[in-house]
């Protein structure tokens, strides 16, 4: 969680809303991303879902069931489908996101019939840490 921490910051010192994510592949880093959707002019730009095309890229394929994923915040419903399609392992998150997530919150995406891959997940790890960095980020901006 301190990799993905660490990209969450970068994120924030960007401009970008401050989440961060890594894939490991048995403990090893295989790939990190950052939030980055202004900077690349890409809705998609979610840090999830550039640190899986990062893994699947370095991997060379496109199912990652061997891999963990670390965020700092609970995925969105656009996240949460592609985990579910790169057939991510395990899922740990820092923040819970009532508004927007799609894990604990709104559609609870793996819980739903429909969803051919369900990752074992991990609330709560850093989320202390994952909390203040986007209150802080968003409360400078008000």
């Amino acid at each position: 969680m301190r990799a993905a921490l660490a990209a969450a910051e970068a994120a924030a010192a960007a401009g970008e809303v401050p989440v961060g994510a890594v894939v490991l592949l048995n403990g090893s880093i295989v790939a990190t991303g950052a939030n980055a959707p202004r900077a690349l002019r890409d809705p998609t730009a979610h840090a999830e879902m550039l640190a899986i095309r990062a893994a699947a890229h370095a991997l060379g394929r496109d199912r990652l069931e061997d891999c963990d994923l670390w965020v700092t915040l609970e995925p969105c419903a656009m996240c949460a489908g592609a985990i579910a399609h790169a057939r991510i392992a395990r899922l740990y998150y820092g923040a819970s996101d009532p508004k927007g997530g799609a894990v604990e919150h709104g559609p609870r995406l793996f819980g739903q019939p429909t969803c051919h891959h369900r990752p074992e997940v991990y609330p709560g790890i850093g989320e202390a840490e994952a909390g203040a960095l986007l209150r802080d980020f968003f409360r400078s901006r008000r």
